[in-house]
């Protein structure tokens, strides 16, 4: 990695026209190896791959640490829960560990975003990564040591949530100062890819460290991957700097969510979340239910279906650029949400394994495409002063439009069973993605 970067890889003019050699003297902080595409098809013609912006030096480090970071997550989450089930083994003490994390995300993202657009973001980060390495450690040696308590350990994660709401908005606003604009589509696809990656191996993985070394091994793990995050901003020599500009906190709060409100895209943006997430958390609340009464699975039938989702989301990844590139976001965006639907219709006749599966391949593609480009089309469409709040008002409505659906479709089978929700759920789908096109969000993401 380059220890010192005299401008922000957002500004690099890609090298198209010319041959290869030619652009070894350009003054871009990235190499003419990392940034030059053959020069015999024009980019109009052949959309570039998705895997492009690992070429960046910079972006490829700060994905592998985001790689690490995820899978420790995970692998925390299934020692969180498992460790709340020796302690404290109500569903309702389980099902607190998972609220307590998400908690802070819901009413406090927006905050946080202004926290990001008006201090140094490599300092923030840093600050929440040190802040998730203490907690995580901590948490190690109180299970390794046997002193943990059921209320410690609901304390401890709402404390990394904490943290988590901080890093998410100030990472995620991060992401076009490391790439050329025409690949932010790409790195946020990328990191679709890492998150599930993550989500399909780190249960597994996690399960294996609870087995064989015991449950604060988990904690032990995910302390290891944020102090490997810290390693990458200590070496990120950044140039931008943030300002209040004068403002008060409340002030630069407020100019967020109404440049957020008036700003046509970015309206359109939100409410093509509402639309998308309130039906598609079906999945999400009712799939464990789903795989126990009406399949019949145990918690490893349970992980084969969430690994299912995120092997669809990483493939459909891998096409996502080209399929962008020939239908254009917003139509690309109800086709997504289209096949995500399909995939509530397959689940609500609960039919043999063989074609459930590819169903559920077939939402996770459409689930990651369409978030992918909503959440794209926002870090592209915010100025950079402003990308951090913005980036915390996507994230609120996205946990917003979780927490509503889950209990909204909870109510729903509780009263027509889980195939009446499943239906009911892929009707709105399809219903909302007809409605969407009336909201474009008129960006072009590749250009």
């Amino acid at each position: 990695m380059k220890l010192a970067i005299s401008s922000p890889p957002g500004s690099v003019e890609r090298k198209i026209a010319r041959p290869r050699q030619s652009s070894a003297s350009s003054p871009s902080p990235v190499t003419a190896s990392e940034d030059v595409v053959s020069p015999a098809v024009p980019t109009a013609l052949r959309p570039e791959p998705f895997w492009e912006p690992l070429r960046l030096r910079l972006f490829r480090f700060f994905w592998m640490a985001s790689l690490a970071s995820n899978l420790g997550t995970w692998i925390h989450e299934v020692g969180a829960g498992w460790l709340m089930t020796t302690l404290e083994g109500s569903p309702e003490m389980v099902a607190a560990v998972r609220t307590s994390m998400a908690l802070p995300i819901v009413f406090l993202a927006i905050p946080a975003g202004v926290l990001a657009d008006r201090f140094d973001k490599r300092r923030l980060l840093m600050m929440t990564q040190s802040l998730l390495l203490l907690v995580t450690a901590t948490l190690a040696v109180l299970t390794w040591s046997g002193h943990i308590t059921a209320w410690g350990l609901l304390m401890l994660t709402f404390v990394m949530g904490l943290g988590m709401v901080v890093h998410v908005p100030t990472w995620q606003s991060a992401i076009p100062e490391l790439v050329p604009r025409n690949q932010i589509s790409r790195a946020v696809g990328l990191g679709s890819i890492s998150f599930n990656l993550a989500r399909t191996m780190g249960p597994a993985i996690g399960g294996v460290l609870i087995a064989v070394l015991g449950i604060w091994s988990t904690f032990a793990i995910n302390a290891c991957t944020f102090a490997g995050v810290v390693v990458v901003l200590f070496l990120w020599k950044r140039t931008a700097r943030e300002s209040s500009r004068g403002r008060s906190f409340a002030a630069s709060l407020r100019q967020g969510v109404r440049y957020v409100a008036m700003h046509r895209v970015m309206r359109n943006v939100m409410i093509g979340v509402v639309f998308f997430v309130l039906p598609g958390s079906s999945l999400w609340s009712l799939l464990p239910l789903f795989a126990k009464t009406e399949l019949g699975w145990g918690s490893s039938g349970f992980g084969v279906m969430v690994a299912c989702v995120g092997a669809g989301a990483v493939m459909g990844a891998a096409l996502l650029p080209r399929l962008r590139h020939r239908f254009g976001s917003d139509r690309l965006v109800a086709v997504a949400m289209g096949m995500f639907a399909s995939g509530l219709f397959v689940m609500s006749w609960s039919p043999r394994w063989e074609i459930l599966l590819p169903a559920i391949l077939v939402m996770g593609a459409g689930w990651m495409a369409t978030l992918t480009t909503l959440n794209a089309t926002a870090q592209i469409t915010l100025p950079p002063r402003l990308r951090a709040r913005g980036m915390g008002c996507y994230l609120t409505m996205m946990a917003g439009s979780m927490a509503t659906g889950s209990f909204l479709w909870g109510q729903i089978a509780g009263r027509i069973g889980l195939g009446g929700a499943f239906q009911v759920a892929a009707t709105a789908m399809v219903a909302t993605a007809f409605a969407g096109l009336a909201f474009p969000l008129a960006t072009r993401l590749d250009d």
